[in-house]
Parts: structure tokens; sequence; C-alpha cells
């Protein structure tokens, strides 16, 4: 069980990220769901997530179903937002998960692109840490593109979290608003709660310098290439599955270096900075 400092610290820092990017992060209220599923349908496209109904469900039953809201005089921890329907700034969502260990599974993480570049992807993800320590659940799992640079910042640097396993194609053929015809090459992602390398990231401690066994270098906007020439994000793609061989005998795992480039290291993901 995580000790009352923990939980506090936790809670505490979930608050600061939320200062800093200007909202206010919590539970969605039940009749704020239609806006959850439309600042999903924004981002994915429309019946690329859940509906109403189902998104009801979820939350009925206590996964983290959470919004970003505008912190402005912090009147809407009041109730008085009166667009509730409306999309708001961010929203995320997870669900209790035990392939592998008890764990939450952070589906969907959405933000207005209007208001990227805030940290509301950060303060989602900090106050689902907190809410899950609040309920005895240390490790949080998600995915995310490998090739996608500030994504695996963010997941990596800022948060902590660690590669735990390659999926190629692990959502099949998407052909959603963000991906288009792109491959769904995916990392799994677990990021260990109360974990040293954990609080080295959130407390902003130094990264260390990873030993290097091999690497792959990314380029600075993935998203941009794909939209602009296919043809070269494919062959961008095909370098990568390529390069991810050598992490399949779980021996080495890929870390950012300080240029934001992928290096492979057996390092302890928990050794200082």
């Amino acid at each position: 069980m995580t000790d009352v400092a923990t939980l506090a610290r936790a809670h505490e820092l979930a608050d600061e990220e939320d200062r800093r990017a200007g909202v206010v992060t919590r539970d969605a209220r039940p009749d704020e769901l239609a806006g959850v599923l439309a600042r999903f349908d924004a981002t994915w496209g429309a019946g690329r997530s859940f509906d109403v109904a189902s998104l009801k469900a979820v939350a009925h039953a206590g996964n983290t179903v959470l919004v970003a809201v505008p912190a402005q005089g912090r009147a809407d921890a009041a109730g008085e937002r009166p667009d509730r329907a409306d999309p708001p700034l961010g929203a995320a969502l997870g669900f209790l998960g035990w392939e592998g260990g008890l764990h939450v599974h952070s589906h969907m993480n959405a933000v207005d692109p209007a208001a990227r570049g805030r940290g509301i992807g950060v303060a989602l993800k900090l106050r689902q840490r907190a809410i899950c320590l609040d309920h005895g659940v240390d490790e949080v799992r998600w995915t995310y593109d490998p090739l996608i640079r500030r994504n695996a910042r963010m997941n990596l640097v800022r948060l902590g979290a660690e590669v735990a396993a390659y999926h190629p194609d692990f959502y099949g053929e998407l052909r959603d608003a963000i991906s288009g015809g792109d491959r769904s090459d995916r990392f799994e992602v677990r990021w260990r709660l109360s974990s040293p390398r954990t609080t080295r990231a959130l407390e902003r401690m130094p990264q260390p310098a990873w030993r290097a066994d091999g690497g792959l270098p990314l380029v600075a906007d993935f998203e941009a290439v794909r939209a602009a020439d296919p043809d070269i994000a494919s062959a961008l793609r095909d370098a990568s599955r390529a390069a991810f061989v050598a992490l399949a005998d779980g021996r080495l795992r890929p870390e950012l270096d300080a240029n934001g480039d992928y290096v492979f290291t057996a390092d302890d993901p928990d050794r200082a900075g």
C-alpha cells in the first residue's frame, strides 16, 4: 500500500501541473461524457472510440474518465460550467487490467490542438496517477507510436515510464484521422508509479546518460513527414522495424538521449542521473 506521504505528494504534483497548464483536471461528471466523446472524436475521428452509453458504463464502474477544463476562477470545480456538452480542453480514459499484474491501461489522452504545448496531457496523466495510487494501483500502461518524438519524450523522460514491449501492427489497420494508412506499430510502456525512475522524472531530476548498445535516430516531426510524404514515412517505419529487432530478446530497451534519439541500453532503469 502506498504510504501517506507518497499519496499526498502525488496530488501535489498533479495540482502543480494543473497550475502550469492553466487547467483543473478531475473525474468527468455524467453530463460531461458527451463532451469527452466529442474530444476523442475530434482527435481520432467519429466512431473511433466509444459511444456515450459505453463511456458512461466505463465511468460508472470506477475507471478513470478524466477531463481538463479551464481554471479561470475555478468556477468549474463548483459545477458552474454551462457548456458541458462541448469538448473539454483535454480528456483521458483508462480502465483496469490484470494481464501481467494489476494495472490501469491508459487508453486515450486527447488535447485540443489549440491548447497543445501547455502540458495538459501531462496534467491528465499526473491526475490519473494520483487517483490510481489512491486505489492501491501502482502501475499504469499504455501504447504509443515509437516514431513520434514528442510522445516518446513525454512518456520516457517527462513521466518516467519505460518501454516494456514492441508490438508491430498492434491495432491492425486504423485508417483514423491521425494514422491514415500508416502501420500501427506501438511501444507498450509501463509506468511504475512509485518507482525511483518515476520519482526522478516527476521531480525533474537529471536523467542518466544511458550507456548505448545501438539505437535509432528520430525525425523531429514524424506526423508532418507522414502527412507530406507517405513514402518517406513508410521508409522510416521500415527502418524502425529493422532497428527494433535488437529489442526482441528483452535484454535491451529503448531510452531517449539528450538529442531526442533512441539509444538501446541494458542499464538499470531506476539508476540515478
